[in-house]
């Protein structure tokens, strides 16, 4: 019998904790060692129980669940799910080395149930993850530019018309990695990142304070222009369509694909159809094979395509599958992933 994921359980809700112990450990997968009732309650607990996860709340009194994180983490490094409401904190404190969040249901019991689906989910998988330690991206401090590229002038490029990018668990920060060192002039820039339905509004506008390039959440019709960044909305499907002689994304309500909406499959599919050989396809950490067949249609098509390398991976889950089916055309370090794109601009 398979040894039970360890999980410790940080909130300060009495209701909702207890009501998350017990459902977690109804799960045979797991086993909840303990759980703390704020940060500087799990700041002394983590030690001694060393759970494989732990869930942890951000808006607590006292320290907060970021503090928590960037004190405790480089100290004892051990994978950490979020779990919060709405709030822009959450990614300060993915920043911080958490590595995924899941957004906090409602009462009513279908939403208990599908948040819980995909907690278990997040779980499993992340117990596997590498924490990342606070780096210098959090803060928005001055960023320096990739040495070969300086300026605010793309290489000059007459076959790419669009970078297409996907990513999930570990993701908000690796994009930043990428799309940071992006000068002004880029062909236009799509991505579909692993996000529920508001906090992609909130995590373009983060994009935007740190990027070069202007960071915009997709809206449906929206036109794909050098110098912009378009982010799929959490909650629906993003795809490049035709615009006369240029594209531009189309945002619909539709199903889920590959377990995910948005899903990075449904961005790559139509980037392969219509872009074709003027593409260049970035696929970054994340868990599961969303992204993977999209990849190698793209490759197919005759675009470009970049997978992060298992090192720089938070999960090298997505990028490991779109490897294995011979989908990737170069395999590169989150932080020489800039540099491969930019670099094929130049050719």
């Amino acid at each position: 019998m398979p040894q039970k994921i360890r999980v410790m359980v940080v909130d300060d809700s009495v209701l909702f904790r207890s009501w998350l112990i017990q459902s977690i450990n109804e799960d045979s997968r797991f086993e909840v060692v303990g759980y703390a009732i704020n940060a500087l309650d799990a700041k002394n607990k983590l030690p001694v129980y060393k759970p494989d996860i732990m869930t942890l709340d951000i808006e607590m009194p006292g320290m907060s669940g970021l503090e928590f994180l960037k004190e405790v983490l480089p100290l004892h490094p051990v994978p950490v799910i979020l779990v919060s409401s709405l709030n822009v904190r959450v990614f300060d404190a993915l920043a911080a080395g958490a590595v995924d969040f899941v957004r906090k249901p409602e009462s009513d019991k279908g939403a208990k149930e599908q948040f819980l689906a995909k907690l278990l989910s997040k779980l499993v998988l992340g117990s596997h993850a590498k924490p990342r330690l606070p780096s210098a991206v959090s803060s928005g401090a001055a960023l320096a530019p990739i040495p070969a590229f300086r300026g605010n002038l793309a290489p000059r490029s007459s076959n790419v018309d669009l970078i297409a990018i996907g990513a999930s668990t570990g993701g908000t920060e690796a994009i930043i990695e990428v799309v940071k060192h992006f000068p002004t002039q880029m062909p236009g820039v799509v991505i579909t990142q692993h996000m529920p339905p508001g906090f992609t509004a909130m995590y373009a506008e983060r994009l935007n304070r740190i990027c070069k390039m202007e960071v915009r959440e997709a809206k449906h019709g929206d036109k794909i222009q050098p110098g912009l960044i378009l982010l799929a909305p959490g909650g629906l499907q993003m795809r490049v369509v035709r615009m006369g002689t240029g594209y531009a994304v189309s945002c619909t309500e539709e199903g889920k694909v590959s377990g995910h909406r948005p899903s990075v499959d449904v961005l790559f599919d139509s980037v392969a159809s219509i872009a074709k050989s003027r593409a260049v396809g970035v696929l970054l950490t994340g868990m599961g094979a969303d992204g993977a067949m999209g990849m190698l249609r793209m490759r197919k098509a005759g675009a470009y395509t970049v997978g992060q390398d298992k090192d720089s991976c938070v999960v090298y889950g997505m990028p490991m599958e779109a490897y294995k089916i011979g989908a990737v055309c170069t395999q590169a370090a989150l932080g020489s992933i800039a540099q491969v794109v930019m670099g094929r601009l130049a050719k």
